[in-house]
C-alpha cells in the first residue's frame, strides 16, 4: 500500500494544460470530475473577464483616439459622456458581445483543451465585436468616436483576452498540479488510521515521505517500512527535505510533551503542523476542517490555505504578465547589449530554493562572464558578507554592461516568467542558491522557505546589499510574520523608487 500519485497526469490537468485530444474535441462526459470543475471555473473567469475587457477596451479606445478632446477635469468629462443614450449604447454592445462570444463557441468546454483553436475564436469574436462597434462612428454626432477608436478596441481586446486566458490557466493549474509532501509524527493506531484515511480518500492530494516516532513497541508493517527515525530527527528532516506539511498523530494524554515538541520544531522550520482532534498551545493557530472527521486539524505556524494567498497569486499573474509585456522593449535592448559586448547566452538560469525548499530554475539576464560559477571558489576569501551568503561589491566577474543592468535591476526582469509560472511571487524573500542554503546551520533560518520567494521584498526596499545577513533574515521573517495584502502593496510601491536610486545594488 503506497500513498502517492503521479503529478497532473492522464486526463487530470490535460484540459487546462492544452494536452487534450486532437482539435480539443473531447466529449464533456469523458472528463474527470476535477477536470470538469477546473474547466467550469476557467470558463466563468473567461465569460466575466471578456465582458469587462470588451467594455473597457471600447471606452479605452475612445479615450486613446481623442487625447486632445478629453477634458482635464474628470468630473466635467463624466458629465459630458455619462448620458442615458451612451449608457444604453454600451449596454447594447455588451449584450451583443455576450451573444457573439456564445455563438462563435468561445465558451464551449470542448474547445478549452486546444489553445490554438481557442485563440482563433478569440480573434473571431473580437473581430465580430469590432464590426458591431463600427456602428458607433456612424451614429456619432460629434465624430469623436472614429474608426481609429475601433482599431484600438480590437488591439486592446485581443491582447487582454489572450492574456486573461494564459493567466487563468496558470492560476488554476498551479492550484491543483502538485501533491503535498507530508510527514506523519507517530507510529501507533492513530497514525495508522490517518495513513489509511489519507490513502483511501486523499491519495491524489498527498505524497507520504514517511513516519517519525520515538516510541518503542510493535509497529504495523505499513509504518515499519516507512519509518524515517525518532522525533529527534524531525528537525534535520525538515532542514534536508522539501516537506509541505507535518501531521501529528500521537495520543493526546500520554504524549503531550512530544506533541508540543513537534509543534515547536515545525514552527521554527516554518512547516505547517496539523495535529488531530485535540487543541494544544500554539502561538499562531487557527481551526481548519479537513475532508473527513479524522482529518479535522489545526495548522500550527503559517496558514498556507489563507484565502488571501489566492488574491496574491491572482495579482502575481496579472501584474507580472502586464509588466512582462510592457517591459519587453527594455528586455530586447538589454539582450542586444549583452550579446554585442560579451560571449555567452543572454539568459542565465540557476537552481534556487523556492517554497518548502523545492528547487526551481530562476532566470536572470546574464551579467557575468560565462565561467563565473567556476571562478567562485577562488573568490570565496574575498566575500564581504558575514554568514552563508556570498557578495562582493566590485565582483571581477561582472561585465561592464552587467554592472549597469544590476544597478537598474534590469537583470531581474526575466524572473517575471518565474512569477507567472508560480515558482516565485512579486513580493517575498529572495530565492537562494544551493551554495548558500547548504551553509545554513540554524533551523530557524529555514522558516524563510515557508512562503513563495519574490523578486522584491522588505530586504530590497530597506537597503539590499548595504544590510548584513542578520538584518536580511530579520526582515524576511518580519515579512512572513506580518504578511498582509496591505504590506504587499506597500513593498511594491516602495520598490520602484529604490530601483531608480540604485540603493544597495551590486
Amino acid at each position: 500500500m503506497t500513498l502517492s500519485i503521479p503529478r497532473d497526469t492522464g486526463e487530470t490537468g490535460a484540459l487546462l494544460n492544452g494536452n487534450g485530444a486532437p482539435n480539443g474535441q473531447r466529449r464533456h462526459a469523458t472528463l474527470s470530475q476535477s477536470e470538469q470543475r477546473r474547466a467550469r471555473r476557467y470558463l466563468r473567469i473567461a465569460r466575466l473577464g471578456d465582458l469587462l475587457i470588451a467594455v473597457a477596451a471600447l471606452l479605452g479606445g475612445f479615450l486613446a483616439a481623442n487625447p486632445g478632446r478629453t477634458p482635464g477635469d474628470l468630473h466635467q468629462f463624466l458629465e459630458m459622456r455619462l448620458t442615458v443614450k451612451n449608457f444604453l449604447l454600451v449596454f447594447a454592445f455588451a449584450a451583443a458581445w455576450r451573444l457573439l462570444g456564445t455563438l462563435i463557441g468561445l465558451y464551449d468546454v470542448r474547445m478549452v483543451a486546444n489553445r490554438r483553436a481557442e485563440a482563433m475564436r478569440v480573434l473571431a469574436a473580437v473581430t465580430a465585436g469590432s464590426m458591431v462597434a463600427s456602428i458607433f462612428p456612424i451614429i456619432s454626432v460629434t465624430r469623436a468616436f472614429s474608426p481609429v477608436a475601433v482599431l484600438y478596441y480590437w488591439l486592446g481586446s485581443v491582447v487582454c483576452m489572450l492574456l486573461l486566458r494564459a493567466s487563468s490557466r496558470s492560476f488554476l493549474s498551479s492550484r491543483s498540479a502538485k501533491a503535498q509532501e507530508i510527514v506523519i509524527v507517530g507510529s501507533g493506531p492513530r497514525a495508522l488510521r490517518l495513513y489509511n484515511d489519507l490513502h483511501d480518500r486523499h491519495a491524489a492530494e498527498f505524497h507520504l515521505l514517511g513516519f517519525v516516532d520515538s516510541a518503542d513497541g510493535p509497529v504495523a508493517p505499513e509504518i515499519q517500512d516507512r519509518l524515517l527515525g525518532t522525533l529527534d530527527r524531525l528537525e534535520s528532516i525538515l532542514m534536508g527535505q522539501a516537506v509541505d506539511e507535518v501531521f501529528i498523530a500521537l495520543p493526546a494524554r500520554s504524549r503531550y510533551a512530544e506533541i508540543q515538541q513537534a509543534i515547536e520544531i515545525c514552527e521554527r522550520g516554518g512547516v505547517p503542523a496539523k495535529y488531530l482532534g485535540d487543541v494544544f498551545q500554539s502561538r499562531r493557530s487557527g481551526e481548519v476542517h479537513g475532508a473527513s472527521a479524522s482529518l479535522t486539524a489545526i495548522p500550527a505556524g503559517i496558514a498556507p490555505d489563507d484565502p488571501r494567498l489566492r488574491v496574491k497569486r491572482a495579482l502575481d499573474i496579472f501584474l507580472g504578465s502586464i509588466a512582462l509585456i510592457a517591459l519587453t522593449p527594455v528586455l530586447a535592448l538589454a539582450a542586444i547589449a549583452i550579446k554585442l559586448t560579451s560571449r555567452g547566452p543572454i539568459v542565465f538560469a540557476q537552481e534556487r530554493y523556492g517554497r518548502n525548499k523545492r528547487l526551481f530554475k530562476m532566470y536572470k539576464l546574464r551579467t557575468m562572464v560565462i565561467d563565473a560559477e567556476a571562478q567562485q571558489n577562488a573568490l570565496e576569501t574575498r566575500n564581504e558578507v558575514k554568514g552563508p551568503v556570498f557578495k562582493i561589491r566590485l565582483d571581477p566577474r561582472v561585465t561592464p554592461v552587467g554592472r549597469l543592468l544590476r544597478r537598474l535591476s534590469i537583470d531581474e526582469l526575466p524572473q517575471l516568467v518565474n512569477v507567472i509560472r508560480g515558482d516565485m511571487s512579486l513580493v517575498g524573500p529572495r530565492p537562494l542558491p544551493r551554495r548558500d542554503v547548504s551553509r545554513f546551520s540554524e533551523p530557524a533560518l529555514m522558516r524563510r522557505f515557508s512562503v513563495c520567494p519574490g523578486i522584491t521584498g522588505l530586504w530590497q526596499v530597506s537597503g539590499r546589499s548595504e544590510l548584513g545577513f542578520d538584518d536580511w533574515i530579520r526582515l524576511d521573517l518580519q515579512y512572513i510574520d506580518e504578511w498582509s495584502l496591505t504590506l504587499e502593496a506597500q513593498i511594491l510601491l516602495r520598490t520602484l523608487p529604490t530601483v531608480l536610486r540604485g540603493t544597495g545594488a551590486v
